[in-house]
């Protein structure tokens, strides 16, 4: 009797350590499975993007120096003098291995058209991109989860085909298509906001609001589906008998459950992002990375053009292990696993 009385509190004490110790072994899992991720994402982007670089039709010279002195400046001596600078006529696989090696010090070159550093020229533009990311989710989010939820709610209503068929719409617009549209009618207009640009107050308003929108159509359609099928489901149904309006039932049993789906999509759309980024910065003159690849890729410069893809795919990486541990926090079935054991 008195061992099994001793027995109880190390069996619970041994049972709370495991339980412990999940999340920490949740996120070794997740940062290493990233960490390698994004090892293998810079090498690859960095090593297709220099080889698509040095194939593409055309003298890379004379972009490089049309890009440092102008088109009606560049001279066939300018664009001598910039391939003996560069090295351009070594052969292409000596000039990769180089970049290996560097990308292995962390060092992404200088600028081919500029001379400044790569990472100091793409640490001006990133907030600018950040900046307009952050904006673009939040308005997705403002606008999906809400009228998604709602919807969800009422499945069938009037809101639900109303938030169908401008979800439809939204996704049958390409990004530039849709900026043109918002800033036609909002700038040009009604004059509510800059057309692009950057130095004038509310000019993040027209590129947020158009990737925004674009990121929202999709998801608020995932909302609803989640909302819908956590209405449906039998614990919600027995928390209404116990007595519990919609909105207290909603609030206990719903929105978590919902949750799960909608934030493994954010994970999805990131894809999108990264992509709409290039897209809308492009439009609207925004000075982000998105806007400083097409400009690179214009000039044939190749170290910033290597730069700005890997911090892109990199961006990518960093925003799917948020969204990884956001599921995990949220949803317990990924905390306890069975292959997933602490150890005694």
């Amino acid at each position: 009797m008195t061992d099994q009385i001793l027995s109880i509190p190390a069996d619970e004490g041994q049972q709370s350590r495991r339980g412990a110790c999940r999340p920490f072994h949740v996120l070794g899992t997740v940062a290493l499975q990233r960490g390698i991720q994004a090892v293998v994402v810079s090498a690859l982007v960095g090593t297709l993007s220099f080889m698509m670089m040095r194939w593409l039709p055309g003298d890379m010279a004379f972009r490089i120096a049309a890009g440092r002195y102008g088109f009606d400046m560049v001279t066939v001596q300018a664009a001598e003098a910039v391939r003996a600078e560069l090295g351009l006529q070594a052969p292409w696989l000596p000039a990769l291995w180089h970049w290996w090696t560097r990308l292995l010090h962390l060092d992404l070159g200088v600028s081919a058209v500029t001379g400044a550093p790569v990472v100091h020229e793409i640490g001006h533009q990133l907030g600018h991109t950040m900046m307009l990311a952050v904006a673009a989710l939040a308005i997705s989010c403002a606008i999906a989860i809400p009228l998604g939820f709602l919807a969800g709610m009422r499945a069938g209503g009037a809101l639900d085909r109303a938030t169908l068929l401008a979800s439809v719409m939204l996704r049958a617009l390409p990004p530039f298509v849709l900026g043109i549209v918002l800033v036609s009618v909002l700038s040009v207009g009604w004059n509510l906001m800059p057309a692009g640009g950057h130095h004038e107050h509310g000019s993040l308003l027209a590129p947020a609001l158009t990737l925004g929108l674009g990121l929202a159509a999709t998801a608020m359609r995932v909302a609803r589906d989640a909302m819908a099928s956590v209405s449906a489901s039998s614990y919600f149904q027995f928390a209404r008998t116990k007595g519990l309006t919609d909105r207290q039932a909603l609030a206990r049993h719903g929105i978590r459950n919902a949750a799960i789906p909608l934030i493994a999509y954010i994970g999805v759309q990131l894809v999108f992002l990264v992509e709409g980024v290039v897209v809308i910065e492009t439009l609207f003159a925004w000075p982000g990375i998105g806007h400083a690849l097409v400009h690179a890729i214009f000039g044939r410069d190749v170290p910033m053009i290597q730069g700005t893809a890997i911090v892109m795919g990199l961006m990518f990486v960093m925003l799917n292990t948020v969204v990884d541990l956001a599921c995990a926090a949220v949803d317990p079935r990924l905390r306890v696993g069975r292959r997933h054991r602490c150890p005694h």
